[in-house]
């Protein structure tokens, strides 16, 4: 006989035997990308967290911490087509989705679509930052919906797809904050922070300037696709997606004193990418479901970003991340007003 874990409603969910065949591929993942950054195990984890909920990655550090070498080395850690956009003051939303070009068929002209950069399994937007607001817009619609559109005509992306984002902190010369909208599309904001005196030390000896770390492939699309897909089968307990809308809920200013000089909250897009999320972690911990721990550990990954501060908390020295602390802190694993329902099998 089933038990609730393993099917709920028709659906199947993932066991024991399938998380521990992906375990291996996972940890072919990390191995490698700890060869590309040093010492950034956290990091790399998050982002492997990130690519498994099938989520965008806005990566955010001083220039030359290897933002950019981080997303080249994970795009050759899987045999997918990659695309690179510089992002620059001049660049275009055209140079970026791609144009309709006038071409001659048939003996007659017609405009024919010519692709751009946009359309890869995998993206770098490096420097996203330095583009004007009208170029970042350009990514709307293919971050959200997985599609664009060119002169009212739909071009569908490739699947599996992921912009994975570099910017420079806003208060560098020559950046362009990005709206709130296009931040809200990122599953993950993380912060890039500058290396140890070790860290350099094996940098200094193991790599010359301009070199790249060497990094093999380790597994094509068709296993990438089988990891999401498991990530999606993990358990997720009603109480553990009642502790989420909760503390999403908590972030407006109106629902927790936690939340006090919070201008606007989160949105329910954060409460579906922190349950996402937290079923990619646990995948990613070789576990069957999510847990409060999962939440707890990706909450200010997921909700920083999303949060949008009043002036005077601003000028008060807080950051969103001190409030989303607060917030942990305030909101029980338990809502004591429904009854106790198991956090793990």
């Amino acid at each position: 006989m089933e038990s609730d874990i393993d099917k709920t409603a028709g659906q199947t969910f993932a066991d024991d035997e399938e998380i521990k065949r992906a375990a291996g591929g996972i940890g072919r993942l990390k191995e490698v990308l700890n060869h590309v950054l040093f010492d950034q195990e956290e990091l790399i984890d998050l982002v492997l967290t990130g690519v498994l909920a099938k989520g965008h990655i806005l990566l955010e550090g001083l220039p030359g911490l290897g933002k950019t070498e981080l997303v080249k080395g994970l795009s050759r850690c899987f045999d997918l087509p990659f695309g690179r956009i510089q992002f620059t003051p001049d660049l275009l939303p055209g140079d970026i989705t791609g144009n309709p070009m006038l071409e001659e068929q048939d003996g007659r002209r017609k405009f024919v679509f010519r692709p751009g950069p946009l359309f890869a399994n995998l993206v770098l937007a490096d420097e996203i930052n330095r583009a004007s607001p009208k170029t970042q817009s350009a990514l709307l619609e293919a971050m959200q919906e997985r599609r664009v559109t060119v002169l009212g005509e739909g071009h569908e992306l490739p699947d599996p797809f992921f912009v994975l984002a570099t910017q420079n902190p806003i208060d560098l010369e020559g950046t362009y904050p990005l709206p709130e909208a296009q931040l809200d599309r990122f599953l993950f904001k993380l912060q890039v922070t500058r290396n140890e005196v070790g860290t350099l030390e094996r940098i200094i000896a193991g790599r010359s300037a301009g070199e790249d770390a060497e990094v093999t492939s380790v597994m094509d699309g068709e296993g990438l696709s089988g990891l999401i897909a498991l990530a999606r089968r993990i358990y997720m307990p009603p109480v553990v997606a009642n502790y989420i809308a909760r503390i999403v809920d908590a972030t407006h200013h109106d629902r927790s004193k936690a939340a006090e000089g919070v201008k606007f909250g989160a949105s329910p897009r954060a409460a579906i990418a922190l349950a996402a999320a937290s079923r990619a972690r646990a995948l990613l911990h070789g576990r069957r479901n999510a847990s409060f721990e999962d939440v707890q550990a990706l909450a200010s990954a997921v909700l920083c970003h999303r949060m949008i501060l009043d002036f005077a908390i601003r000028a008060a020295g807080k950051t969103t991340a001190d409030l989303v602390k607060a917030i942990l802190e305030e909101v029980p694993e338990q809502d004591l007003a429904t009854p106790a329902v198991l956090a793990e099998k």
